[in-house]
């Protein structure tokens, strides 16, 4: 934004005007820097917190809700792929054995080990348990 125009911004220091505190305090007048400033705090503390759950480890209802889809299709997706080769084999090349059955069946083991490696990398699961919070790069140890 250029500068000309922050300065013609309600509440911007040399643009100020009699009505910028109704409008930005809620309908008070000379309430506009202080409602600023608390909505300022308001995002510092939701960011802190953000980045307090990314350390610590905690989700929200959104990412679970995401892993759980991400599972999903990956699990889905080679199944499906597998039944629509194993019928297109089927048709073209007749024999004793159904191929759709035995693709169908490597496309979910296909699909399970995918899900298991994107649960390894995204949802923690390793062999080894998370640090606690007394736990430093020592793991523990006094």
């Amino acid at each position: 934004m250029a500068p000309e125009r922050v300065r013609d911004l309600p509440g911007a220091e040399g643009g100020a005007r009699a009505d910028d505190g109704a409008r930005a305090g809620d309908g008070v007048p000379g309430r506009g820097a202080a409602h600023r400033t608390e909505l300022l705090r308001e995002v510092a503390r939701k960011g802190e917190r953000r980045e307090r759950a990314r350390r610590e480890g905690r989700h929200g209802l959104g990412y679970g809700l995401g892993l759980f889809g991400l599972i999903g299709w990956s699990v889905s997706v080679p199944t499906l792929l597998g039944i629509a080769l194993g019928v297109w084999i089927d048709r073209r090349y007749p024999s004793p054995y159904s191929w759709t059955l035995m693709l169908m069946l490597v496309g979910v083991v296909l699909g399970c080990l995918n899900a298991w490696f994107w649960l390894r990398r995204e949802g923690g699961l390793d062999d080894e348990p998370p640090a606690g919070p007394r736990d430093g790069p020592t793991g523990g140890a006094s």
